[in-house]
């Protein structure tokens, strides 16, 4: 069974979010739990996007979106982990960002089929 890619750059993206969780808990990386934890998730993290990567994704859309994906789902992590003021503006530019990495995707899959 082949995996799409997108799904992996996706996992990526949680584990982003999973990665900037723990360095908040990690107190300026003088916990010597969360320090190492956070450490090691992020290398899942680059894992994933080296996946995408060598798969053949574009590097821009791929990046774009696996930033993108940490930055929405931290987002809500900081709101439900953290209490994060979360006003009108921040839901514009996030959904400005989801935007812009649909449609990267979007004439990136336009390009090819030409």
């Amino acid at each position: 069974m082949k995996i799409n890619p997108w799904v992996m750059i996706f996992v990526g993206g949680i584990f982003e979010m999973v990665w900037a969780t723990t360095m908040n808990f990690s107190d300026g990386f003088t916990d010597l739990f969360w320090t190492p934890v956070t450490f090691g998730i992020s290398l899942v993290s680059v894992y994933f996007l080296n996946f995408g990567l060598k798969a053949g994704l574009p590097v821009g859309a791929c990046y774009a979106c696996w930033t993108g994906c940490g930055t929405v789902l931290s987002t809500i992590s900081g709101i439900i982990v953290f209490g994060d003021v979360f006003g009108a503006l921040d839901c514009m530019f996030l959904a400005l960002l989801i935007g812009g990495i649909l449609l990267l995707q979007y004439f990136d899959g336009k390009e090819k089929a030409q």
